[in-house]
């Protein structure tokens, strides 16, 4: 396969399996989903999903939130890990919404990215599931398919994003990129992978990723 219907091959598939892609973080609204995104680092989904409902019954909005304290916070969001640095960034990007956004979450990447604790990943999250701007956030599993298939050298998450936006069509970046990480969580996870099962690394991998799986013939 070349690139081209790798892609077409990929979104085919992606597409049969999660037609309706549903958003994984638990969120009512783009400052609960921001909030959500943000405890997500170095954190797994289903982590963040067991602790926002505690801090969301005591603080769904800036307003509420900047009302607890930075240990209110810190104590609550402990397991998702970093609480230290995450308690200090929501309480003051809390601060910074009511001040500049009038407690909005702003539909702009700088100015998401200018928030404490929100990169540019954080900011695509935001922009594409909160707002439906048309935005491909690159997490590991994503950077890890794009370059088992092929589609991207794998040095690093910015060049994995430039490679995306390339090679999908821009009406389908919001769905891909939630349809890649269930895909790779699903057939494609970094440790265990099953060749057997992996279907679109069978069609799509580069040369050295199939030689790396496929099962000997003794196997």
């Amino acid at each position: 396969m070349n690139k081209a219907e790798k892609v077409a091959y990929i979104m085919d598939e992606l597409q049969r399996l999660y037609p309706k892609p549903p958003v994984p973080l638990d969120h009512t609204d783009p400052y609960t989903l921001l909030i959500a995104v943000l405890l997500s680092a170095q954190c797994t989904d289903e982590r963040v999903n067991q602790v926002t409902p505690e801090l969301f019954d005591l603080a769904s909005t800036p307003q509420q939130m900047v009302q607890l304290s930075v240990d209110q916070i810190k104590a609550i969001i402990r397991p998702c890990g970093l609480s230290p640095a995450k308690s200090k960034n929501i309480h003051r990007l809390s601060e910074i919404l009511l001040e500049r956004h009038a407690g909005e979450v702003p539909v702009d990447f700088e100015a998401l990215e200018d928030l404490p604790g929100v990169g540019h990943k954080t900011a695509s999250v935001v922009m594409s599931q909160a707002f439906g701007v048309p935005s491909f956030p690159v997490d590991t599993h994503i950077h890890r398919l794009m370059y088992r298939w092929g589609l991207s050298n794998g040095k690093n998450v910015e060049q994995t994003e430039r490679d995306a936006k390339r090679l999908f069509p821009r009406e389908r970046w919001n769905d891909l990129h939630l349809q890649i990480i269930f895909y790779a969580r699903e057939y494609s996870p970094a440790r265990g992978l099953k060749w057997e099962r992996d279907f679109l690394l069978q069609r799509c991998g580069r040369a050295a990723e199939i030689k790396k799986w496929k099962p000997l013939p003794s196997d």
